[in-house]
């Protein structure tokens, strides 16, 4: 279901999702708001879920993780509780980045971050290998990051 959300809404979150660090009273100015309604907004979009956490954004690169891995992986079963323990074991990795359940060939799409390959040849065995219900994966090593981001377009409303 969809928030709520009118012109001054819209352009808090293009301006929080660009810097989660500006100061309220410098958001009220640059959205035409008193603090007082920036805070009140910025409270109730949280409280609604339309802000799911403020976050820093760290280069791997500068924390020792060099490689970025896309990995497809095909499921033996379909079956709900065994594709349900599949998806926990990607979400309590933390080199897991993204999981996407997805429709098609693959039935999930991961991003991880590891250190080297080592890490990643250890992390295909305990994800994959040692799980009876991966049918096989693809393994795609990124040549350089490109774009990254979780932005989401909210320049325009609906």
């Amino acid at each position: 279901m969809t928030a709520a959300l009118d012109a001054y809404d819209y352009k808090l979150l293009a301006e929080v999702q660009s810097d989660a660090r500006i100061p309220q009273n410098e958001l009220g100015a640059r959205v035409n708001l008193s603090t007082a309604a920036v805070n009140r907004r910025l409270k109730r979009m949280a409280d609604e879920g339309v802000i799911e956490k403020y976050t820093a954004v760290v280069a791997p690169e500068k924390v020792g993780y060099l490689l970025t891995i896309v990995a497809n992986v095909e499921a033996e079963s379909e079956q709900i509780d065994l594709l349900d323990a599949m998806r926990r074991s990607f979400e309590l990795c933390p080199q897991v980045q993204q999981c996407y359940y997805v429709a098609g060939e693959w039935d999930f799409v991961l991003v991880l971050t590891v250190r080297h390959m080592e890490q990643y040849n250890e992390l295909a065995r305990q994800l994959f290998f040692a799980n009876n219900n991966v049918k096989r994966f693809k393994t795609l090593v990124a040549m350089s990051r490109v774009k990254v981001g979780l932005n989401v377009p909210v320049d325009v409303a609906p």
